[in-house]
């Protein structure tokens, strides 16, 4: 094909206006939901009471291979709020990844948007599947030093048979385009070395990861994973709105008072309350994300004693920590329009460094003007382009910046009050401009030169950024750092508010109650490797197999 050596005005002019339409999505009318599996079933159509061996409340990343583990051995209930994936064509998928996360209006959204208070735009999953039902797709393993820092005594054998049962149903490998090979190229003239080829493994370097999407660009997500549940043990409520947790003094074997969880309450879609309780030896798995369970520990009064008390909500177990130690990997990055057309792709190749920085690419399709929208623009505008926007970003290993969380209302459909206090930690961004500097070592190589305009009155070709470009001289530490506050963003990789050995023990139960467990990112005190979806997944098979072993009388 035929390089353009110019920008025509034409160009030019949407431009200008591309930026306010990154996030418009394409319009879908809503569908009913389409035949799923037999056990997922409307919150509605529960009884105002039963009983099952463990509650999850949250059929997310973690939740689903939890659930569907447990259930070959007990009786399981799992608890969604939102619908189910198959439902909406954009989750399903690549090219919907933008239209899902800008989807917040209809009342069967997929996503719930919320904004720090550092006014960064975020997004929750509120779906089945979670967040690994409306994400990038990009599947890596952590790293080792997650499973040597994270507070829990890990079995590292059955890490690898957890992640192996996962990859088995939801793992592909992806086939690079022009964009996503031409990055992998400038990764490794920029340095970023060795090439480790394909690896779904956490390695220094550049590597091809796996991808839950299929080679037809079908998503795949935790959801999936409950094809491997055992149906007649195991029910799923979609439109389950968990509004607490339900905790009872019990006798302890030294004749002391603690409390235990004995079920949750729960809200359909209609308004009716309904009771899960569980039977003894239960208990109730809190896998509703770094947001959603500290959330609902707070609002069932497992919290700072004082701050429960100034919001009337009774305490039933003082835990100082509770929505503390709340972490975002920052985010920041390029983005370019090429001269010619090129390949929709998400996160399929990284390049790790030694420093601490994961520099990834995609490229998104944006529709221009935005279907429907062009009669009420005068003068009347030309046929609508596609406009493909191509991006670097690098995200920091850690973080070290620490955050917090707290309710804005007593109603657990708001969301709560969150702050992530990017780069307070310097640390952090020293570890910015350093992976900043790194994407500008790609952007300098041959294999982007293909992604230049050529200039009209000169032989020289530069990039048409799409949004702040670089710093032109990646030298000056102020500029950088100045890049780095101006442009932070977030890869949707918060986690924290529940960490392990302040919250939670090293097996997951909330110290000091009985029955209740934590098995989510709001665990993590770090982010483990470039994504976490592999190990939140890994996470729920892992400990649902050694829940089952404990409770058959097997060792850990």
């Amino acid at each position: 094909m035929e390089r353009p050596r110019g920008f025509s005005l034409q160009c030019i002019a949407f431009l200008l206006l591309l930026r306010p339409v990154l996030s418009l999505a394409l319009p879908h009318p809503p569908r009913e939901p389409p035949v799923y599996l037999n056990f997922v079933l409307n919150a509605s159509e529960f009884p105002p009471e039963d009983f099952y061996d463990y509650i999850i409340v949250g059929g997310g990343t973690a939740g689903c291979p939890l659930a569907a583990t447990l259930s070959q051995s007990f009786r399981v209930l799992v608890l969604e709020r939102g619908g189910v994936p198959t439902a909406n064509d954009n989750v399903m998928s690549q090219e919907g990844f933008l239209a899902t996360l800008s989807d917040v209006n209809l009342y069967d959204s997929p996503t719930q948007p919320f904004t720090s208070e550092d006014g960064v735009p975020n997004a929750r999953g509120r779906v089945l599947g979670g967040s690994s039902a409306i994400n990038a797709g990009f599947y890596s393993r952590a790293d080792q030093e997650f499973y040597k820092n994270s507070g829990v005594d890990w079995d590292l054998n059955l890490v690898n048979q957890s992640y192996q049962w996962v990859e088995r149903r939801v793992v592909f490998r992806p086939e690079l385009g022009s964009w996503q090979s031409s990055f992998r190229d400038g990764l490794l003239e920029a340095g970023i070395d060795p090439y480790n080829g394909f690896s779904l493994d956490h390695e220094i370097g550049t590597k091809i990861g796996g991808s839950t999407f299929d080679t037809s660009g079908r998503r795949h997500s935790a959801a999936d994973l409950l094809n491997w549940a055992k149906p007649e043990n195991i029910k799923v409520a979609i439109y389950a709105s968990v509004e607490r947790i339900l905790l009872a003094s019990s006798s302890s074997s030294n004749n002391s008072s603690r409390q235990s969880a004995v079920g949750v309450v729960f809200r359909d879609e209609i308004g009716r309350y309904h009771h899960a309780m569980v039977r003894e030896k239960g208990e109730v798995l809190l896998c509703a994300g770094a947001i959603g369970s500290p959330q609902l520990l707070l609002l069932s009064g497992v919290g700072p004693r004082p701050y429960l008390s100034s919001w009337g909500i009774p305490v039933a177990y003082h835990h100082p920590n509770v929505g503390q130690f709340l972490y975002d990997n920052p985010r920041n990055g390029i983005s370019i329009l090429p001269p010619v057309p090129i390949e929709h792709s998400l996160i399929q190749v990284v390049g790790i460094t030694e420093d601490g920085a994961y520099i990834e690419a995609a490229s998104n399709v944006v529709h221009f003007p935005p279907p429907g929208r062009a009669a009420f623009l005068r003068p009347p505008q030309p046929p609508p382009m596609f406009l493909t926007v191509a991006t670097i970003m690098e995200k920091i290993i850690g973080p070290l910046s620490v955050g917090s969380l707290r309710l804005a209302s007593t109603d657990v459909r708001v969301n709560p009050i969150v702050r992530f206090n990017y780069f307070s930690n310097p640390v952090d961004l020293e570890r910015c401009v350093n992976g900043t500097r790194r994407i500008a070592d790609v952007l300098r190589s041959r294999s982007m030169n293909y992604f230049r305009f050529t200039e009209m009155l000169g032989p020289r070709r530069n990039f048409m950024f799409v949004g702040p470009p670089l710093p032109a001289d990646q030298t000056n530490h102020a500029q950088m750092v100045d890049f780095c506050r101006r442009t932070v963003s977030t890869i949707w990789h918060y986690h924290g508010g529940c960490v392990v050995g302040k919250v939670v023990d090293k097996d997951y139960r909330v110290i000091g109650i009985d029955g209740l467990r934590v098995v989510d990112g709001s665990t993590f005190g770090v982010s483990p490797g470039t994504n976490p979806q592999a190990t939140l997944m890994m996470l729920g098979r892992y400990l649902g197999l050694k829940m089952t072993r404990q409770r058959a009388g097997q060792s850990k």
